[in-house]
């Protein structure tokens, strides 16, 4: 059991410390406490610590940041994809790492994350900013379950929100323009855009995943871009997944598997590995340029936007959410649901429509039978 003695300071105040003893059989002691009350309160404290498992020694939060860091992202290696362990590392070695090394975790204050998280906000994007702030976080959650700490002062702190991102796909006829001033790279924005394909996953597509007969091709790898390499990793939610297209599609992909073998990438690079995402000058931008010249209201198109014009057209034709989740390989139909909500409420006006239609004509149709069964005198 834990004992309250009284001592005297270096100045000659009279103070009060505890003796204890750790889970573990250290002896050891706390001092400084001015009354024999807030001495004996804390000792009782400490001691049901100990008998329900929630005991945390003192030194264990004089641990720092700069310490916990480096191992909590080497233990992010075995379950990342190299391009989001990147990521991470990044995050840490510019904005975590700089301000937080030398801080002991039993010193952080809640206080202290929510202000930093606010002059992360002024300089950086909502998402950047949430990515730095759960490196810190994540630190301290597992500083935590290793009762270093008895709670994390990092959780409950307000992140800037994200603006909404304004969707605007592309109408069919808009698509084909794109297609047409694409180039040698035609099918490909048609693959985009009817496929909703993520681009890594378009990039990495073989003669040999084309069903011709069928109209599908089969999807199992991503081509993802990691620094100047590539790196070929399963799909996204390590689930093999089959697009179906449209005739006038898959005949634009036997085009350009012409000539090629059955291994041999559909679009590789000029330099024949995997074709990297556009970027502000390359294909797609001088093929959007060349459609905004003629038409001024062309809307702005990224490789990734093609998978909303793709979403938006599966929509128009009544496409329901379990068939498109599984075109754009979403984790579940909740998810399709929650993306591509604006684009749902003006397919739900046409369902309307078309409900309101087949009204009418039932109301007409059963007035008709009504008459043909009425009595000659009830006719009026």
């Amino acid at each position: 059991m834990a004992s309250v003695e009284l001592y005297l300071s270096a100045g000659g105040a009279k103070l009060y410390r505890v003796r204890y003893r750790t889970p573990e059989g250290k002896q050891t002691d706390k001092r400084g406490f001015r009354t024999k009350s807030a001495a004996k309160a804390w000792a009782t404290r400490i001691e049901a610590a100990k008998l329900d498992g929630r005991f945390i020694g003192p030194s264990a939060g004089r641990l720092t940041i700069g310490e916990l860091g480096p191992s909590w992202l080497d233990r992010q290696r075995g379950h990342l994809k190299s391009s989001g362990f990147r990521s991470y590392e990044s995050a840490w070695r510019k904005h975590v790492e700089p301000t937080w090394r030398s801080r002991r975790i039993g010193d952080i204050r809640f206080t202290e994350v929510q202000a930093w998280v606010a002059e992360l906000s002024a300089e950086l994007s909502a998402s950047t900013v949430a990515t730095v702030y759960s490196i810190l976080a994540r630190v301290l959650d597992d500083a935590v379950r290793d009762r270093m700490l008895a709670s994390n002062p990092a959780r409950g702190v307000k992140l800037p929100k994200r603006p909404p991102r304004r969707k605007v796909p592309l109408t069919a006829e808009q698509l084909d323009h794109l297609a047409a001033e694409a180039g040698r790279y035609r099918s490909l924005v048609l693959f985009l855009g009817i496929g909703g394909l993520r681009w890594g996953e378009a990039a990495a597509v073989r003669v040999e995943d084309i069903d011709y007969i069928n109209r599908k091709v089969y999807l199992h790898r991503n081509a993802v871009k990691s620094g100047s390499s590539f790196e070929v990793t399963s799909l996204k939610g390590k689930k093999n997944r089959t697009v179906v297209l449209p005739e006038f599609v898959i005949e634009e992909l036997a085009r350009a598997a012409e000539g090629k073998q059955r291994d041999a990438l559909l679009w590789p690079s000029r330099q024949g590995g995997y074709l990297a995402p556009p970027s502000t000058k390359s294909w797609l931008a001088g093929a959007v340029m060349r459609c905004q010249t003629a038409d001024p209201t062309f809307p702005r198109v990224t490789a990734h936007s093609l998978r909303h014009t793709a979403a938006s057209l599966a929509i128009s034709a009544h496409g329901n959410p379990k068939v498109l989740q599984r075109m754009l390989g979403h984790e579940s139909a909740a998810m399709t649901m929650d993306v591509y909500a604006d684009l749902f409420e003006s397919d739900q006006k046409l369902v309307a429509q078309k409900v309101g239609r087949m009204w009418a004509e039932q109301v007409e149709r059963s007035a008709v039978r009504e008459s043909k069964h009425a009595l000659p005198g009830e006719i009026a």
